[in-house]
């Protein structure tokens, strides 16, 4: 005998943790190949480079790609526009300045662990999230491996220089923390990939606007060609298609998986920076990375409250 019941549904499948996985590998390679931008030519205009050519990429994109979803429309654009100045704009600024004076390492590390840490803070003392134990711990303890993390620095002979780049990275995490609160409602409703592409571009235009005045101070023909080859891969490889392929993913795998896959990101930016650029950290820093991991891991995923319904709802990705 038998019955006739409707097939399971299918889940996911492998493709978009792929995609997730292809977008945090780009991810990471971005803080070192950034790193050998800023070594010959000012931040300002190393970061114009990147999000200059890479917001016009991902304009092009979202243009060709032609999603089914409708219009962005002026409102929902002046709002992309203004995440974008917080996201792109705001956190490029710090995010390249700490890379002229500190290793790419530390900024892989910091910025990727230390975003979340601090968008569950602001939710919790918001009221937005419950500030259970769970939460409440993790935040504690990803905060004390901070510390550790900055104490470990005065082993090393550019200690002063370090300690002041790795404070700059904090603030650009804090930016993209409070980047990825705001842009919940800003931008809730509009197709992830048009949203990224005017926020990106609007930021992008900001960043090359303030990188004007620096610009007259570069040799532009004495600049090898080495860094030429990272300002392309950086504007297409880490921006477009990094974008590309975590707005695949995101439209098969929840936010909260999504998540989860942010935190390889300092993995990857340890492995680009260690083998290509021949940095390293002290064992004391190494121990506050595994501690800053386990609290942020604790505080963002360990106490998630659980989704009423799917929602369509973009979520920033981390430490670009």
């Amino acid at each position: 005998m038998t019955t006739d019941q409707p097939p399971a549904a299918a889940g996911p499948g492998a493709a978009p943790y792929l995609n997730l996985l292809v977008t945090m590998v780009m991810f990471g390679s971005a803080f070192a190949s950034s790193k050998v931008v800023v070594g010959a030519m000012p931040h300002e205009v190393a970061a114009a480079l990147r999000f200059g050519g890479g917001g016009l990429l991902l304009i092009l994109l979202a243009a060709f790609l032609r999603t089914r979803s409708a219009p962005i429309g002026r409102t929902a654009a002046v709002r992309a526009g203004l995440a974008g100045l917080l996201g792109v704009l705001a956190y490029n600024v710090f995010f390249f300045w700490g890379l002229s004076l500190a290793p790419s390492l530390d900024g892989s590390i910091i910025v990727p662990v230390l975003s979340p840490i601090l968008t569950t803070a602001a939710l919790v003392l918001l009221g937005r999230e419950k500030a259970s134990w769970a939460r409440i711990t993790g935040l504690a303890v990803g905060a004390s491996g901070a510390l550790v993390f900055f104490i470990g620095i005065g082993g090393d002979a550019t200690g002063s220089s370090r300690l002041t780049g790795d404070l700059v990275f904090v603030a650009g995490a804090a930016c993209w923390a409070a980047y990825s609160i705001l842009s919940k409602s800003l931008l809730a409703g509009v197709d992830p990939l048009r949203a990224t592409a005017w926020s990106t571009g609007a930021g992008g235009l900001g960043l090359v606007l303030l990188a004007v005045p620096e610009a007259g101070d570069v040799s532009w023909q004495a600049v090898p060609g080495l860094v030429w080859a990272n300002v392309v891969f950086l504007a297409v490889g880490p921006t477009a298609i990094a974008y590309l392929f975590y707005y695949r993913g995101l439209r098969s795998v929840s936010p909260s998986a999504a998540t989860i896959m942010m935190f390889t990101v300092p993995v990857f930016g340890a492995f680009f920076s260690t083998v290509f650029l021949g940095e390293s950290f002290t064992g004391l820093q190494l121990v506050g990375t595994l501690i800053m991991l386990g609290g942020a891991l604790f505080a963002t995923l360990g106490a998630r409250p659980p989704r009423r319904r799917a929602d369509p709802e973009p979520v920033p990705a981390q430490g670009r």
